[in-house]
């Protein structure tokens, strides 16, 4: 198992334990804080905050990938992303993700100081593949989806899930060693809510380990979505206390990086579960 990732600048990312990456929408119409953190100054003190709490990674997105969501312009997502993570890297030496499909804000996001291309879509659009082999120390989280955002959640179907998207997976990693990628860069993520209805997403989580043969990292997911509201009846607001058995759930299951917008709470279920496995009480 994979459990270092190198990162530029000689840094290293440990994974020996699961750690916490904090949600940073510089969006206006994502589904829990879209608007909350368009300007630049308001993310970088949300960011100092997700730090403080807990949070290992800084996941950074300037497009709402939520079920329906419009696309947004190459320059838009520019103007979005490129000023928060400059500003960010301005204050801290933290691991920052960029959030994003595109080549041309993966390259200007890791040149203005992201370490890790974090992409729903998996480097299948066009530049991906190469961009990323240009900077081999960046580590790259591959995503599985079924569809496109706008209509991902059109009748979801799959003869095996698990088999499927452990096939979806073995493609992208081969594309990736192709393209020139290393595979120890990589992290993978069975994209909760991406094309998935609520019992995909559930079958997913109670199997997640189903995910650890490929030895790499794994990314879960599931921070306030609807797979949680829908099954208790709770609002985007209400959904702390599913989230979190979610990924208490996925870290016991093999989950190296939990993705959340409630660092804190989280950060303090990971710290109990790595003292019940140390033997610590």
């Amino acid at each position: 198992m994979t459990n270092t990732i190198n990162l530029p600048r000689g840094r290293k990312l440990n994974l020996e334990k699961p750690c916490v990456m904090g949600i940073l929408n510089v969006t206006p119409d994502s589904f829990s804080d879209g608007g909350k953190f368009l300007d630049t100054a308001h993310a970088v003190r949300q960011a100092m905050q997700l730090l403080d709490e807990g949070a290992t990674i800084i996941d950074i997105g300037g497009e709402s990938t939520r079920p329906g969501a419009p696309d947004v312009s190459l320059d838009d997502e520019l103007k979005r992303v490129i000023p928060a993570i400059k500003a960010i890297r301005a204050k801290s030496d933290c691991v920052i993700s960029v959030d994003t499909s595109k080549a041309q804000v993966m390259e200007q996001g890791i040149l203005a100081g992201a370490d890790i291309v974090n992409d729903v879509r998996a480097l299948q659009e066009p530049g991906a593949l190469s961009t990323l082999a240009k900077y081999p120390d960046v580590a790259v989280c591959l995503m599985h989806m079924q569809g496109q955002p706008r209509t991902m959640q059109n009748s979801p179907t799959y003869t095996d899930l698990l088999a499927q998207i452990n096939h979806f997976f073995e493609q992208r990693i081969k594309a990736c060693e192709t393209a020139g990628i290393k595979v120890e860069q990589l992290i993978l993520d069975p994209g909760f809510g991406f094309g998935k209805t609520l019992e995909h997403n559930f079958e997913i989580l109670a199997k997640f380990n189903a995910f650890n043969k490929f030895e790499l990292p794994l990314l879960a997911g599931l921070s306030r979505k609807s797979m949680i509201g829908n099954l208790l009846n709770r609002k985007t607001d209400e959904r702390l206390a599913g989230s979190l058995a979610g990924a208490l759930i996925a870290a016991q299951n093999g989950a190296k990086i939990i993705r959340v917008h409630d660092v804190k709470e989280t950060a303090d279920v990971l710290g109990v579960l790595q003292a019940c496995e140390k033997g610590a009480l």
